[in-house]
């Protein structure tokens, strides 16, 4: 696949961990794009997508009533906006670091970058839809069973319903790394 460079589109999710840089990086410097052709002037790119949970589950927790005979499902306009600029915060801070990593490899002309709020297994499923994505990148956190059982696997989701190939980078040589 490699050397074919018949990739135009390659989705790279990333989520701010080790696993997901890791991916990124592997990705970037294994992965040959697409070269604009004469018949075609438009060139292979990646796009680096990062998915932001909705405030409300990002969260996990709504503030509730207000005690002593306030309204109920009263939502605080204050309680939201705080939620959601921290995570746009940290949605800024993710993609600087992403495009920090591209920037090394001197490769920032080739990426594109995407923010979308919602469940992170759907909503990447669909960006490899909307983007007709020729590859799907993901890094792997590799939980054990018990946390999959309750957290579920976001890159077991896509490797069964993505419309495209998808290649899971394992964190092996983060752990080495740590130890």
């Amino acid at each position: 696949m490699a050397e074919g460079g018949n990739l135009g589109c390659v989705l790279v999710t990333v989520d701010g961990s080790e696993e997901s840089m890791h991916a990124l990086r592997w990705a970037l410097t294994n992965l040959k794009l697409r070269s604009p052709t004469p018949d075609s002037t438009v060139p292979g790119f990646f796009t680096i997508l990062h998915v932001q949970l909705p405030p409300t589950i990002a969260t996990g927790l709504n503030p509730g009533p207000i005690p002593f005979g306030g309204p109920i499902g009263f939502e605080v306009p204050a309680f939201s906006a705080a939620i959601e600029a921290h995570q746009k915060r940290i949605t800024d801070a993710i993609l600087d670091h992403a495009l920090g990593i591209c920037s090394e490899l001197n490769l920032t002309a080739k990426v594109k970058t995407s923010v979308v709020i919602g469940d992170p297994k759907e909503k990447i499923c669909e960006a490899v839809e909307e983007l007709h994505a020729d590859l799907l990148v993901m890094g792997c956190r590799a939980f054990g069973p018990i946390k999959r059982m309750f957290l579920g696997s976001v890159s077991n989701y896509c490797t069964h319903h993505a419309q495209c190939p998808v290649i899971i980078i394992k964190g092996n040589d983060i752990d080495k790394k740590r130890s």
